[in-house]
């Protein structure tokens, strides 16, 4: 479904990917992670769209991205922060992303989900920032798009939209998509994720499922497993 062949791309010096290769053919929930600086952004937005490479292939559903923005209609995003424009209302910025991506929406049960009625006639930079996330997720859940990516989805979420967000999360799953996600929360990735792909320095370091990974690095604690792999590459 994402093929990406040889992905280079510097900032000025920097070189923040450095030949990655990877395919994402199955189905279901894959955590991309790395340490800050490895490069889980750029390539987060470079399948976007939103990055150009410098080299390289990348290609969605057999599809080269270069000079084609039709297939972004597949895939449904969340932003890790949400830079709202502080004077619209939420249900203006709804009916503004709907009519954006020329898509209905099913944005009324995720509304009810996350409890946001109260705050649909309010502006957005009035809002919390667990508030403004739930509106995030509003946007990034309401069409039903063959790919999902979410980047850092729990942020300011409390318990209660933590356990609707994995609801939902699980649901997508069970309808065959392909669902990736970033975060910081190890706890939420190991009981989320089918599989794992590990960026280090720019390059794809480990892909395989968590069992896997507590092999390759001789630990049955994940958060344990991720820590032996950069003490593998530092060794």
């Amino acid at each position: 479904m994402i093929h990406i062949e040889q992905l280079h791309k510097k900032f000025g010096k920097n070189k923040v990917l450095k030949g990655v290769d990877l395919d994402i053919n199955s189905k279901g929930i894959i955590a991309i992670l790395g340490p800050n600086g490895s490069g889980k952004t750029t390539l987060i937005k470079s399948i976007l769209g939103m990055v150009i490479p410098d080299s390289g292939v990348l290609s969605v559903n057999g599809t080269s991205i270069k000079k084609n923005s039709q297939y972004r209609d597949q895939i449904d995003y969340l932003p890790q922060i949400a830079n709202f424009p502080a004077n619209l209302k939420v249900k203006e910025l709804i009916a503004m992303i709907k009519d954006l991506r020329n898509r209905p929406g099913e944005d009324h049960r995720l509304i009810q989900l996350f409890k946001l009625e109260p705050f649909l006639s309010k502006k957005l930079g009035n809002l919390s920032g667990g508030t403004k996330q739930k509106v995030n997720l509003v946007l990034a859940l309401m069409f039903d798009s063959p790919i999902i990516i979410l980047d850092e989805p729990t942020t300011g979420l409390d318990p209660i939209a933590l356990i609707h967000l994995k609801e939902l999360i699980s649901e997508e799953k069970v309808k065959g998509k392909t669902i990736l996600i970033t975060s910081h929360i190890m706890s939420f990735v190991e009981e989320m994720a089918d599989e794992i792909v590990f960026l280090l320095e720019g390059k794809v370091y480990f892909k395989g499922n968590i069992g896997a990974l507590k092999s390759q690095t001789e630990t049955t604690n994940f958060e344990q497993a991720i820590a032996n792999l950069l003490t593998q590459e530092n060794a």
